[in-house]
């Protein structure tokens, strides 16, 4: 053959490459830092500090190649949302309070991997993050707006009072930062198609090279940033704000770590890595602690960076810590340049980099399968209409009442056998199969629970009642992989209502652990004679007096 494998890559060659990752996406975070800082109603240097240490921690601790710990967009809305909510507009009091929920965040961070909830995200179903994101982003860009038009500020997102404050201000747009904001924004969209080109570092240096221009029109400058550390215990919540900010501190790990968890999975499973869930959340809470004790924003593996991080060829976890490297010298050697960063440029940089977000086409699938559409739409207008926090936290009740209202509608299928075959299938979807003759076979088709149990079994009931030759029961409860109490009263319940009518109770295809569960229960109704069916067939084809019953629930003799 005349190809030949390509060797693989040396360490130097991935420290190389890792080197060549982290000055690329340095460039990239910094102004993104500054950015969300903006977002959070916080000083530039809030987001700066965060993701220093966000960088150190994840790129000595952490176990994914590709996450870059930083400051998101999604977090510093739920931030601000909260820091309103808490401390009013006053921005030292809000600087204050802020410290404190990154704090309590990372906390609570360090508590859930010591309690080992590696599957904590998956409280955050994927449909109620996607339709989050999407109203996350347009309320994210409606409130840049008046930065990037030279607009008075807006408090809250309530959407609706958002674009009314808009529209009666808009006559106070001023041209130049107008101008100047709009120019940054198709330069960052016309960068999407030109390989290689930093669309942010570009619009970051023409904004400094025109600072002095922009700031005699009227623009305004990023300005000081003071990088200081304020190491400290943030200011503890006093009476009545303790509740609330352990509310917004476990909204903001679920926010972080429902994000943070998709672009680790995501990058792990694109590369065949392993993914330690448990350590991510111990690492992130750790930086999120340090975090807050400088009196940073709260930190979490964004998408956009971690692919960032990935595009640029990154190889290991020495790209984030040479980013972190990059960054000190950046803020050292020019941090008077970034000071005069002006804020529309800031503005566009945010809009751009949440309106990947706006695609339509990522619920595009709930529509095809017929699928959560109204979880996927209930998330967007949540947002949108009750604000970040308060939507969140309803999009998320709402997926799971709705899934609570697909397992406690009763679902009860009459199972026959195909001919020629040893399959029992719904007779409703097949009408080929057929019941075996004395013989009704049961399929619950969700897991019984407390919610469902006695409807489903009473469902059952209605079933042998409509058989008037009061025929043998079996009961396929192969979609129960564990049953509470309230499930195993019913089962009894109903196995004595078939005893009291001279009806065989057959349980067939359960699990290990529920055949476990019924044998250390030892109710009367079922012996274990009626639990040993392992395959439905196997209840079928039992002779009558192998599990026969007295009406009294008690085997024959």
């Amino acid at each position: 053959m005349n190809a030949t494998a390509a060797a693989p890559a040396t360490p130097g060659a991935n420290r190389g490459a890792d080197v060549l990752a982290g000055l690329s996406i340095a460039g990239l975070l910094l102004p993104e830092a500054v950015a969300y800082s903006g977002i959070a109603g916080l000083p530039p240097q809030a987001g700066v500090i965060a993701l220093f240490v966000g960088l150190v921690c994840y790129g000595l601790l952490g176990r994914s190649r590709y996450a870059i710990v930083s400051a998101t967009s999604s977090s510093a809305a739920v931030l601000a949302a909260g820091t309103l909510a808490l401390a009013g507009p006053d921005a030292v009091s809000r600087a204050a309070v802020a410290a404190t929920l990154v704090l309590l965040t990372g906390g609570c961070f360090l508590l859930a991997g010591a309690a080992r909830l590696g599957g904590l995200s998956q409280l955050i179903a994927r449909p109620v993050l996607r339709g989050f994101t999407f109203g996350l982003a347009c309320v994210i860009a409606l409130k840049q707006l008046p930065n990037l038009f030279g607009l008075p500020g807006l408090h809250g997102d309530f959407v609706p009072l958002l674009l009314a404050t808009l529209l009666q201000a808009i006559h106070l747009i001023q041209p130049a930062t107008a101008g100047a904001g709009v120019i940054a924004l198709l330069l960052l969209f016309l960068c999407e198609h030109v390989r290689r080109l930093p669309g942010s570092l570009l619009v970051i240096v023409l904004g400094v090279a025109a600072s002095g221009w922009l700031a005699a029109h009227g623009v305004a400058l990023t300005g000081a940033i003071n990088l200081a550390p304020a190491w400290g215990w943030p200011t503890w919540p006093t009476g009545n704000q303790w509740l609330p900010s352990i509310e917004l501190a476990v909204a903001l790990l679920l926010v972080l770590y429902a994000e943070s968890y998709g672009a680790i999975r995501a990058f792990a499973l694109k590369h065949g890595d392993t993914v330690e869930a448990n350590r991510d959340l111990l690492v992130i809470g750790l930086a999120n602690a340090l975090s807050g004790l400088l009196h940073g924003m709260p930190l979490g593996a964004g998408y956009s960076g971690t692919s960032a991080n990935e595009a640029a060829g990154a190889r290991s976890r020495l790209a984030g810590l040479v980013a972190a490297a990059t960054l000190l010298v950046m803020v050292l050697l020019l941090l008077r340049w970034i000071e005069r960063i002006p804020e529309p440029v800031l503005a566009a940089i945010v809009i751009h980099a949440v309106s990947k977000s706006w695609r339509l086409s990522v619920f595009k699938p709930y529509l095809q399968w017929r699928r959560d559409r109204l979880v996927a739409l209930a998330a967007v207008v949540a947002v949108l209409a009750l604000g970040i926090l308060n939507g969140l936290l309803v999009a998320i009740a709402f997926s799971l009442v709705m899934l609570l209202r697909q397992l406690a509608t009763p679902r009860l299928s009459v199972l026959g056998k195909l001919p020629g075959s040893h399959d029992f299938v719904g007779v409703d979807e097949h009408p080929a199969a057929l019941p075996p003759p004395g013989m009704l076979i049961l399929r619950p088709e969700e897991p019984l629970f407390f919610a469902n149990a006695e409807s489903i079994l009473a469902l059952a009931r209605q079933r042998v009642a409509s058989h008037a030759d009061g025929p043998a029961v079996v009961l396929s409860l192969e979609e129960s992989p564990d049953l509470d109490s309230t499930a195993l009263e019913a089962l009894a319940d109903f196995a004595a209502w078939l005893g009291a009518r001279g009806i065989v109770l057959r349980v067939a295809r359960l699990k290990d652990s529920v055949h476990d569960l019924l044998l250390r229960a030892a109710l009367p109704q079922l012996p274990p004679q009626a639990l040993d069916y392992w395959s439905v067939e196997d209840a079928v084809t039992a002779t009558p007096s192998s599990s026969a019953q007295q009406p009294n629930g008690t085997p024959t003799q």
